[in-house]
């Protein structure tokens, strides 16, 4: 399982959590900070 985290949550959590759930990531780190929630779904679903 793959872990896609909201902006809100710190960006420094996802190396742990990466322990148990590798390629997860955060909206931040992957440049998509600023983003609509339709695309940050479409990503997720297509991607992850």
């Amino acid at each position: 399982m793959k872990l896609l985290l909201d902006e809100n949550l710190s960006r420094r959590t996802v190396p742990f959590l990466q322990e148990a759930f590798p390629e997860s990531t955060q909206i931040a780190l992957l440049g998509m900070e600023n983003a609509n929630d339709f695309t940050i779904w479409h990503y997720a679903i297509t991607i992850l």
